[in-house]
């Protein structure tokens, strides 16, 4: 969640692109964050150094995007429950096409690794909208946000890029060898995983806290 907290930093790169906007539809935006994340996650699914370096520049765009059209919908008064319903599912598509994007390519990432952090990313997801469902509002805390998670993965893919684009070097010893690709998505099967607990157990401990 450290990125999380320099969201308000980012209205500077937003704000003069969403005050031109106001005639778009934010569930529009929302719709082509989304395309463009399927079409990151099957170039990373491709491989290679510029199928990788065209995955790097989607997932950047698709991220913008995905932050465009909530500030969009609060600077023209078009947030609505509809709106927000979209946004999260689709971010959830997003999430799974990325990752699985890397997980099924050998070169990349073991599928087993690949599965264990698509699980991880959903259940995190899951736990911070389960809270609002039973009443204590949507939690967003834990070790690893979606912002965070973004970062990782450009920062992995980067990596990825300047040192093994194809996918033949590894890092580690036997089974434990990946490459950076594979180590990002080792960090969110553990951090994922990690912080869907740590929600859980806050969202247990909320039912004993005072109304």
């Amino acid at each position: 969640m450290v990125l999380d907290r320099l969201r308000p930093a980012a209205d500077g790169l937003l704000v003069p692109v969403a005050s031109r906007l106001g005639r778009v539809n934010p569930n529009a935006i929302s719709w082509m964050a989304l395309l463009v994340a399927a079409v990151a996650g099957a170039s990373f699914y491709l491989g290679g150094a510029w199928l990788l370096l065209a995955a790097l520049v989607l997932l950047l765009l698709s991220s913008y995007l995905d932050a465009l059209d909530g500030k969009v919908a609060k600077m023209f008064g078009k947030a609505s429950a509809r709106g927000d319903f979209i946004d999260h599912v689709f971010d959830r598509y997003a999430d799974v096409f990325l990752l699985a994007g890397i997980a099924f390519n050998a070169a990349y990432c073991p599928l087993w690794v690949g599965t264990l952090a698509i699980i991880g990313v959903l259940l995190t997801s899951y736990m911070g909208t389960q809270a609002q469902a039973v009443g204590q509002g949507r939690r967003y805390a834990g070790l690893l946000g979606r912002a965070d998670r973004l970062v990782l993965l450009g920062l992995g893919g980067l990596v990825q890029l300047l040192l093994a684009p194809n996918g033949n070097a590894a890092w580690g010893i036997g089974a434990a060898a990946f490459g950076p690709l594979g180590w990002i998505l080792v960090l969110f099967a553990i951090l994922a995983n990690a912080t869907a607990v740590q929600r859980a157990v806050g969202i247990w401990r909320g039912f004993d806290a005072p109304p």
